[in-house]
């Protein structure tokens, strides 16, 4: 994550080192809020429109992605970068699996004349675990 924002040109300082560590020892994902209030205990001056503008500026480099959960709200995760793939996401745990399927493989004609340069596309349900508990 920091040799990624080195590339983009952003200075390394400790509290980019700090954020790069909270996501890189945490596996699921983090809401803006939470990443806040972890990066509160070692920079307790850090405003929330600072670690909000990083969340978002490292989302828009790819470095982290976004998912908007519908109780939950807006949460990152670090970016699985060593392939193409989607995610099923379970709304209750939050557990995570991938597939290798890509829906834009099979979209031959898109309306308007539009380059595509990247998409986005996740599943959300309720796994075989949480669907388990719910009927006990």
């Amino acid at each position: 994550m920091l040799t990624m924002m080195a590339n983009n040109g952003w200075r390394i300082t400790d509290q980019r080192k700090t954020l790069a560590h909270i996501f890189a020892s945490h596996d699921g994902y983090l809401s803006p809020k939470d990443v806040y209030d972890q990066m509160c205990v070692h920079y307790p001056g850090v405003s929330f429109d600072t670690v909000y503008r990083n969340l978002r500026m490292l989302s828009e480099m790819g470095i982290l992605e976004q998912f908007y959960f519908m109780e939950g709200g807006l949460k990152f995760k670090a970016n699985c970068l060593s392939h193409h793939h989607h995610h099923l996401i379970c709304i209750q745990c939050e557990k995570t699996l991938t597939f290798e399927y890509c829906p834009m493989d099979k979209l031959s004609e898109l309306p308007g004349d539009y380059k595509i340069v990247n998409h986005r596309f996740e599943i959300y349900g309720i796994c075989g675990s949480c669907q388990a508990g719910a009927t006990t």
